[in-house]
């Protein structure tokens, strides 16, 4: 695959805004899961919440998508010189040529769930009679109006995998010559229906969530933003690279991985195949690592049995807690920071890892030198994605 530069990327989760407050926290080992003040009734849990999304309303032109999840979007895209870029980008290729490519697992469901908690008569209140805010498609949609696009504009809902099969779409447009550059990355926000639904699915830790520990106990759930802006590389260009990328859909079960990780396992291969790595050349990976019971001991064995003990792997939703359709970008923000600082972030939460690990994992930070980097996020119903960086410079 020809390399993608990747122009401009920003993240915004419990750790901080932006990419400095994420760099200084992974650097620290320094997570961001509280105690659960989020539902409207008590839920036993820790989560990852981003600090004023109830009190920084959309601006008044934006007033019509105003809800926690796209507030969350704009403070992601106010950091880091971001809207700056994706100006200069649409200047340089025109409006109808920059792609909005965005994942999401429940976009503005938390306004919809208040919406129904207060029908008048039967019908949404007048203050969130707005419909363009009660579908998937609010968050895409916001965020082409924002930069006032008129490109392509899509809305991946692949469950966790979201915000990492995006890159894929853009890759893919750009190749084939149907856009220039393309804004990719997602949000998702927490709310009764997330946090409650997985609780009903006995997949939420009462305590700060321990990947790859040999008694965890489950997930804790996060919101995020996170955005990249992509486009060909130029001449000397001294941006990070996304070299590769693998997509698979096993449909082993709606909520739980296969068991040989046969889906996750296609993933991997296709995306070291298209960034023609071998495995040995992979210095770091940014794990899936939910803390839940299945997928760590499946993806603990498949790191095991497909890389050298050389190559580095953590997961950082001990950081940041799961963040859902945001995932797949937060932590490719994370895969690319540990390319820039060359720090390998701590497996975070884990204190007594489990037997099933090899010695891969990074159980705390690591200073290496990580030219290459993958990041992988698997979703329900098999949805897999792997995502492969290169530091600038590593690729000729």
């Amino acid at each position: 695959m020809p390399p993608l530069a990747i122009r401009a990327y920003t993240a915004t989760s419990s750790l901080g805004r932006g990419l400095d407050a994420h760099a200084t926290a992974l650097a620290a080992s320094r997570g961001g899961l509280t105690p659960n003040d989020i539902t409207s009734a008590p839920l036993a849990c820790w989560i990852g919440r981003v600090d004023g999304l109830d009190t920084e309303p959309l601006p008044g032109e934006w007033s019509a998508w105003d809800c926690r999840n796209n507030r969350l979007a704009l403070l992601a895209l106010r950091q880091d010189g971001f809207i700056d870029a994706v100006r200069a980008a649409r200047d340089r290729y025109g409006a109808s040529r920059v792609a909005v490519l965005l994942g999401t697992s429940t976009a503005s469901i938390a306004a919809t769930e208040e919406g129904y908690r207060r029908l008048e008569h039967g019908r949404m209140p007048a203050d969130l009679h707005r419909p363009p805010l009660h579908t998937p498609h609010s968050l895409a949609g916001f965020v082409a109006g924002f930069f006032e696009l008129e490109g392509p504009c899509l809305t991946i809902a692949t469950a966790c995998s979201s915000s990492a099969k995006v890159f894929a779409n853009a890759e893919r447009m750009i190749r084939l010559g149907l856009v220039d550059a393309a804004i990719v990355g997602g949000t998702d926000t927490l709310c009764d229906s997330v946090l409650f639904g997985f609780n009903s699915l006995e997949l939420v830790s009462p305590e700060p969530c321990r990947p790859f520990d040999a008694d965890r106990q489950g997930i804790s759930l996060g919101e995020a933003a996170g955005f990249a802006l992509l486009e060909r590389p130029r001449e000397n260009d001294d941006a990070p690279l996304f070299i590769g990328y693998g997509e698979a859909s096993d449909a082993h079960h709606m909520s739980t991985p296969h068991p040989e990780g046969l889906g996750a396992e296609l993933a991997l291969r296709d995306a070291l195949e298209r960034a023609g790595l071998a495995p040995d050349q992979v210095d770091y990976i940014n794990l899936h690592g939910t803390a839940s019971q299945k997928n760590d001991e499946v993806e603990a064995a498949l790191i095991s049995r497909s890389f050298p003990a050389t190559t580095r792997a953590s997961s950082t939703k001990g950081f940041t807690g799961h963040t859902l359709g945001a995932a797949g970008i937060v932590e490719a923000t994370v895969a690319l920071l540990a390319m820039r600082d060359g720090l390998v972030p701590a497996n975070l939460g884990a204190r007594k890892p489990d037997p099933g690990c090899g010695p891969h994992f990074a159980w705390e930070s690591e200073r290496q030198d990580v030219r290459y980097a993958l990041s992988n996020s698997f979703g329900f119903g098999g949805n897999n994605a792997c995502l492969a960086f290169a530091r600038p410079g590593a690729v000729a």
